[in-house]
């Protein structure tokens, strides 16, 4: 991404690009991308929480250089700033997965690929080239199913698995139900088959092909069946991988599927835990010989009610006390957010919906506009802050207010 790009004039802001990605996109797609869970509290309370603090400037110092660079896995980041792994982007766009790929490239920015992409791990590491690139893993509980993925991934020069481990069940996620969302053709999700044109790449919420052309002959190869427990014993997910069925994984525990985990990516890969926030399972994570820690909510689309993350943020980073680094998603707009998130202790965010709205926007054109008006207002941020370097960006540089508006020192 070069510098001193001209400007979109039809789009400033993350808030415009928001607005432009609605007209672009279909209902579903809209509605599947931007829900939360339940009322949507928790997905808007990730945003306002950004809210409650404000910077405190210095001045009279020497801005003329700033380094917004940071290390990430065995490099360097030239941002504190990735690509949070979103599911089935061709959703947003034709090219999907890979236009983000592209233009993560082209920004030097880390990408997160998830596991239920519509473009394969391999598709996505040729068209990242040398960049950075992380998997996004459900541990499923038929574990073969995972390990074949993390095998995969280690072949494509993946640096890291992130397990997201905030899915025991799924939230409910009403207009989801109400829409009956469904794949549309021609897409798959393409990581789960070896044929691409098997009914488990074409299955997506709950088990049912979205592909109706095969009629009743097909109906019954295509279809999932959750895992149940019967009082007695527990029976795993059956059928076609499918998001519904086999993402949700009531079993998983900290003594017995890390480890097993850890065995299977190591050395290759780095094993960090997505979805922690409490200073306890941030311990856990320590103790278990974790590689990071994601702070999230699963972008609100969990557990309604649940802190924000940037709320949850603090008690982990004090949990951690250094240990391993500490990333966070949810709810970033804006440069001056990546800059609060790292005052309160991170080490380097996530950001997933903008980049699906700069994708439905204007393919890979979109998702490097979304990155350079973040880049732009994060650099911005720092030197108007007085700040040249990120490891110089600590709580010194907030304040908290309260309901009242009174303004208190952190």
């Amino acid at each position: 991404m070069a510098a001193q790009q001209p400007h979109d004039l039809n789009c400033l802001t993350i808030a415009e690009l928001e607005k432009h990605a609605e007209q672009r996109m279909d209902k579903q797609t809209r509605d599947y991308y931007n829900e939360g869970a339940d009322s949507g509290s928790t997905l808007l309370e990730n945003s306002q929480a950004y809210s409650k603090y404000r910077i405190r400037p210095r001045v009279l110092r020497d801005i003329s250089l700033i380094d917004t660079s940071c290390p990430l896995f065995d490099t360097r980041s030239p941002l504190p700033m990735g690509v949070a792994p979103t599911a089935m982007q061709c959703l947003a766009h034709p090219d999907g997965e890979a236009a983000t790929a592209r233009a993560c490239r082209d920004a030097g920015v880390v990408m997160g690929l998830s596991s239920f992409a519509t473009t394969t791990l391999e598709d996505v590491a040729a068209a990242s080239g040398n960049n950075p690139r992380v998997l996004q893993l459900y541990l499923f509980e038929e574990r073969e199913h995972s390990r074949k993925l993390v095998q995969r991934a280690k072949a494509a020069g993946y640096k890291a698995v992130f397990l997201t481990v905030d899915t025991p069940m799924l939230g409910r996620r009403n207009l989801e139900i109400r829409n009956q969302f469904k794949l549309p053709k021609p897409y798959k999700i393409a990581n789960f088959t070896e044929d691409s044109d098997s009914a488990a790449a074409k299955t997506v919420m709950d088990g049912a092909s979205s592909d109706t052309a095969g009629g009743e002959r097909e109906s019954k190869k295509s279809t999932s069946a959750p895992g149940h427990h019967d009082g007695k014993k527990r029976t795993p997910p059956a059928g076609p991988i499918s998001f519904h069925t086999h993402a949700p994984n009531p079993t998983l525990c900290w003594e017995r599927d890390i480890d097993w985990l850890r065995q299977q990516c190591k050395p290759e890969m780095e094993v960090w835990v997505k979805g922690i926030a409490t200073g306890e399972d941030a311990l856990l994570a320590v103790n278990h010989r974790v590689d990071g820690i994601v702070v999230s909510n699963h972008g609100g689309r969990q557990l309604n009610g649940a802190m924000a993350t940037l709320d949850a943020l603090p008690e982990v980073v004090d949990a951690v006390r250094g240990a391993i680094p500490v990333h966070i998603d949810g709810g970033i707009r804006h440069g001056t957010e990546i800059f609060k998130a790292l005052a309160l202790g991170a080490d380097f965010v996530w950001i997933g919906r903008p980049v699906l709205w700069g994708l439905a926007y204007n393919g890979q054109e979109g998702v490097e506009l979304c990155l350079r008006l973040l880049r732009d207002e994060f650099t911005l941020c720092m030197g108007l802050a007085g700040t040249v370097k990120v490891p110089e960006i600590t709580k010194d540089y907030l304040v908290k207010v309260d309901k009242s508006g009174f303004v208190s020192r952190l």
